[in-house]
């Protein structure tokens, strides 16, 4: 894939960029391991500082970053708005708390003296030059959820962003520069994919974190490995949405609906498969279909819009594929299944795709294993609480999991079986800097954000002190 910006609300490329070579490669990598070097030695303060001073840019550049994003990849411009919120809230959250997140921790006296020691603790320190190899669906936030952490805890950041977000990746690298962040400390590469393998066997860098597809995680991870590096993966999910006969139907559909097309259904964490008792699903389902049939598709920019383009034209085909697949098995579509009709001729070459719900999925569909990555929901009937676990973790992703239902002994029936990274009650499924992010299974591994996620990218040191002679120890 070309390193360009296109529009695709109508297919236009806007602005194309050239690969960096060997040369300016080298020339990063270099920057990054001196700047490391420098930065591990500053102290929280500092870097809490900078950070601040990031999260302030941010804010005052939100609406033209925000109208960036929407251009390159689609999003609608609110969505794109609050994305660029989230980011600011997070860097001042990891400001505010890595000093505490990162504090010595120091082990009982007992087991201080049970180990032969006077003194005892357990230190964190940064591990040097991190990869960050990052989607283009949430193109911001996937990023500062990993600068933000990696930077407080004294690591260096080394960006290769998708091919299609490229001002947005340049952007990043800015405005951590302009923060007054040394010089190396986060640099954007514009690179291929071919060129991380290289990268990431650099003896400089230290560690990768990739938030992507699933081969593109197994390659980065099958890299890191030969090459004894730590890496932290989170890749596609299939979350399942369980409606239980005590949930308060009506805002089930309605919060479904946001659950299922947020980021015009291109998210990880989207609710894909809606799992609904039998006894409320045809409640569920009528109340659900009559949403999702009535958002508006149009421009991205339009501040009336609900969904947007998908952002490449592969993914809207992937989408049909999925679709055009479970309908010639036999599933019915209650409402979408197509390109949209008579869109403005300015969005004609657009790569958009109707909200569409999905019934009578069986298991030889493509899409009953496979993540649809856009606007498309399919809905299954269960018979009881066996049946909605069961089903919820026939899927080989296990990244979150949404959850309705008022009785608490099915709550933690639901907390203990289902096989997933979150479980979100009464609720959607959504990252917060004060939580742990990630999943299990072919979601990945490791987390991102809380305590969690910037311990990651640390070195776990123990320190430990003799103890005296003849002090009894």
């Amino acid at each position: 894939m070309p390193i360009a910006t296109v529009n695709p609300a109508n297919g236009e490329t806007l602005k194309t960029f050239d690969e960096l070579d060997a040369g300016q490669i080298e020339q990063r990598l270099a920057a990054a391991h001196a700047a490391f070097r420098s930065h591990r030695t500053t102290g929280f303060a500092e870097r809490a500082r900078l950070l601040d001073r990031a999260a302030d840019l941010l804010d005052q550049d939100r609406d033209d970053i925000a109208r960036t994003m929407t251009l390159e990849m689609g999003k609608p411009i609110a969505a794109a708005r609050a994305e660029a919120a989230k980011c600011a809230k997070a860097m001042r959250w990891y400001a505010r708390n890595a000093e505490r997140l990162l504090a010595d921790e120091h082990p009982s006296q007992d087991d201080v003296e049970d180990a032969g020691a006077s003194r005892a603790r357990v230190h964190y320190r940064p591990l040097g030059v991190v990869l960050a190899v990052m989607p283009w669906n949430f193109p911001l936030w996937q990023v500062v959820r990993f600068a933000a952490p990696a930077l407080m805890a004294g690591n260096a950041g080394l960006l290769k962003h998708a091919s299609n977000v490229p001002q947005t990746a340049l952007y990043l690298g800015d405005l951590f520069r302009r923060a007054g962040f040394p010089e190396g400390v986060f640099q954007t590469l514009l690179v291929s994919s071919r060129a991380v393998e290289g990268i990431l066997r650099d003896p400089r860098i230290a560690a990768a974190t990739l938030t992507g597809s699933e081969p593109a995680g197994r390659a980065v991870a099958a890299v890191a490995g030969d090459e004894v590096k730590k890496t932290v993966l989170e890749l596609g999910g299939s979350d399942p949405f369980v409606v239980m006969p005590s949930a308060d139907v009506e805002r089930a559909a309605a919060v479904a609906v946001t659950a299922r097309v947020q980021n015009n259904g291109q998210s990880c964490i989207a609710a894909k498969r809606f799992l609904v008792h039998a006894d409320v699903h045809e409640e569920f389902t009528r109340a659900f279909t009559a949403r999702m049939a009535a958002l508006t598709v149009g421009d991205p920019l339009s501040e009336s819009t609900d969904v947007g383009p998908l952002a490449t034209e592969q993914g809207r085909a992937d989408v049909e594929e999925l679709v055009e697949d479970a309908l010639g098995r036999g599933a019915t579509a209650l409402c979408g299944g197509r390109r949209p009709q008579g869109l403005p001729d300015g969005l004609a070459r657009g790569w958009f795709f109707e909200p569409t719900v999905l019934t009578g999925i069986t298991p030889e569909m493509r899409i009953h294993r496979e993540e649809a990555f856009g606007p498309v929901a399919t809905v299954y009937r269960v018979r009881d609480l066996d049946d909605a676990v069961e089903l919820a973790n026939d899927t080989p992703f296990g990244l979150s999991s949404n959850v309705w239902t008022r009785d608490e002994a099915e709550q933690e029936r639901f907390v203990r079986d289902i096989e997933a990274g979150g479980v979100f009650f009464n609720g959607m499924t959504a990252s917060h800097p004060a939580l742990p992010f990630g999943g299990v299974k072919r979601s990945g591994y490791g987390r991102e954000l809380s305590g969690h996620g910037i311990r990651e990218f640390c070195n776990t040191t123990t320190v430990w002190h003799a103890a005296e002679p003849g002090n009894g120890a």
